[in-house]
């Protein structure tokens, strides 16, 4: 094992265990003055690289890092969601000018273990997990027979095992479905990590930043995926390249016992901490389909746009001679677009062009200050096209747009 030395702050003579911060202020108007403060207390602290990676087995779930939270003055759903911490509007222009931390342990972590892991995915989902080597990651798409949608995953190949990131709303589904995929003679062993997990992403052009002052900077630049694993006070933390929402920013998987010492040390370098309410903004003005708006039965893979998460010649696969017939036939009849509109507007709403009903609005978010208005929605292909004007509902203006998430979309690999 491998000591490597973390500076969380420039000073060298704090002790190494100065992931124990004290607890943040309620008020989150003193958040930046408050962590001002931090920055000038003496500390340093140390991960302890693997050798070798570590196969994650953390303990049972506790409480300890919403009580932090609660007390920062984070408000929490009963169902232990994070909210807000009252500053939305500060956290959404952190993401365009800084580096968000944002807390999505409510997003179902599933463990694909046994020898026939590799395979079984590669089945089961659209990307071609035969391709990939431990260490390295890939999106890819649960789809039905038929190539509709079920929910996008985030995977990390471990040593011992595959980890998926999946919608809070799938992660039922998805374990069941995998379990009922499980042959007698398959080597495959499902598991729901989720309540024995914490999960935390950054996103912003400053992530890579707090990355460097963590002494993680070997990870910046790295491809999408790419994951390492870490002892932090002797607990196990894999931190991987990509958060969800984006090819940039950075993704950590943690150990509940790790997971407070954590939180602390990432904004005491700046970090501005994000609740759901603005995750779920960010997640529309960017473009990230979801499950039961953009992903549903009503609309295949290739319809969501969802291209880099697809492979076309990997062998046979659930949904795949579908996709081969939409490409073939080129039988792709609506796509997925981005729309800033003139006010709100509800989801389900209709899209117009020239009188005529051409799609329909899947999700919809007000921006900062509730000054501006976003949407997500499908368009039949020859309907409209990126700066088109459109009308929602009965006469809310919408401009069509392409958004980050979806324009970082390749066509599919021929591997």
């Amino acid at each position: 094992m491998t000591t490597v030395p973390v500076v969380a702050c420039l000073n060298p003579r704090n002790q190494a265990l100065a992931w124990r911060l004290s607890v943040l202020p309620r008020n989150a108007a003193f958040w930046s003055h408050h962590l001002m403060k931090e920055k000038k207390k003496l500390m340093s602290w140390s991960i302890c690289a693997q050798s070798s990676p570590f196969d994650l087995s953390p303990p049972p779930i506790d409480h300890d890092f919403l009580d932090t939270v609660k007390s920062a003055g984070a408000e929490i759903s009963g169902e232990g969601i994070i909210e807000t911490f009252l500053n939305d509007d500060e956290a959404l222009d952190a993401v365009d000018n800084g580096v968000v931390v944002v807390d999505l342990s409510h997003f179902g972590r599933i463990r694909v273990s046994g020898e026939d892991r590799i395979q079984f995915l590669h089945n089961q989902s659209t990307a071609n997990f035969e391709c990939l080597h431990e260490g390295q990651g890939c999106d890819t798409v649960f789809v039905t027979p038929t190539a509709r949608t079920i929910d996008i995953a985030h995977a990390w190949l471990m040593k011992n095992a595959i980890t998926l990131v999946v919608s809070p709303e799938t992660c039922r589904t998805i374990t069941e479905m995998l379990n009922k995929y499980i042959f007698f003679a398959d080597k495959v062993e499902i598991q729901d990590i989720t309540k024995q997990t914490n999960f935390f992403v950054l996103v912003g052009p400053k992530s890579g930043q707090v990355m460097e002052n963590l002494n993680l900077g070997d990870l910046v630049g790295k491809p999408y995926g790419t994951h390492q694993h870490f002892n932090v006070d002797k607990q196990p933390v894999t931190i991987g390249v990509g958060n969800i929402i984006s090819e940039g920013g950075f993704s950590l998987l943690t150990s509940p016992a790790a997971a407070p010492s954590i939180w602390k040390a990432i904004l005491t370098q700046g970090a501005i901490p994000m609740g759901s309410n603005a995750w779920n903004k960010l997640r529309i003005i960017r473009g990230r389909p979801a499950p039961g708006m953009e992903l549903t039965k009503e609309f295949n893979v290739l319809e969501a746009c969802l291209w880099s998460s697809v492979s076309l010649n990997k062998g046979c696969y659930k949904g795949q001679e579908t996709i081969s017939r939409l490409i073939t036939y080129d039988g792709i009849k609506q796509r997925l677009w981005g729309f800033h509109l003139s006010a709100a507007a509800e989801p389900g709403s209709i899209i117009t062009v020239d009188g005529k009903k051409v799609g329909k609005l899947t999700s919809y978010a007000s921006g900062r200050k509730q000054s501006k208005h976003f949407g997500l929605g499908y368009i039949k292909r020859q309907a409209a096209s990126e700066g088109d004007t459109v009308i929602v509902g009965d006469n809310i203006r919408g401009t069509v747009v392409e958004v980050p998430f979806l324009s970082q979309q390749r066509p599919p690999s021929a591997s």
